[in-house]
């Protein structure tokens, strides 16, 4: 019997005990595959209320045309490519750090402007690893942000300090992936 055919015994909650909240700041983290890829599916929930999203992307550069991209553009999701790629290749580092300190900045203002119910910020836990954005700067931004501004982050490892301010943190959990066999990325599955 799995874990999931247990019975339960206690409710680690009363439903009449329930609230609603008008936004929440949610994080998709750990080694394993689908992290955005989930916030994508979260995205396009939003969309379908209506709601005014937008996406900044950390890592991938302009050059990148993503599957997710190029439907959730078709929706209305306003998308912002802020990165030069993989920054852990690049030459230029210092020219990596900077992008990244600039779409920090440009998120900061998204979210503080309080014009999109839902922001996205991909693969944002590169850079504040890196010492590049620091991570209780984002934690006070979105413990302030306006009341029905919700915010999804991911990334690898994300940050003790924005974890502590998330509403919900699932952590993706690597059993196997294809790069392991040597299988490159493949458009229409991985991007």
């Amino acid at each position: 019997m799995s874990d999931h055919d247990q019975p339960r015994t206690e409710r680690p909650y009363d439903r009449r005990e329930l609230r609603s909240a008008p936004s929440l700041v949610l994080v998709n983290t750990g080694h394993g595959k689908g992290k955005s890829t989930a916030a994508f599916g979260t995205l396009l929930r939003s969309r379908a209320r209506d709601w005014p999203t937008a996406v900044v992307q950390f890592l991938k550069s302009g050059k990148w045309r993503t599957g997710e991209e190029a439907m959730l553009r078709q929706l209305g999701v306003e998308w912002f490519s802020a990165g030069d790629g993989f920054s852990w290749e690049s030459d230029y580092l210092d020219e990596s750090r900077g992008k990244a300190v600039a779409a920090w900045a440009f998120s900061r203002r998204l979210i503080e402007a309080g014009q999109h119910r839902m922001v996205m910020l991909d693969e944002i836990s590169y850079p504040m690893n890196w010492g590049w954005i620091d991570p209780d700067e984002v934690a006070s931004v979105l413990r302030e942000r306006p009341e029905d501004v919700s915010v999804f982050l991911t990334g690898r490892e994300m940050p003790q300090a924005v974890v502590d301010v998330a509403d919900t943190v699932t952590e993706m959990v690597k059993v196997k992936h294809p790069f392991e066999q040597g299988i490159r990325a493949r458009r229409g599955i991985d991007y």
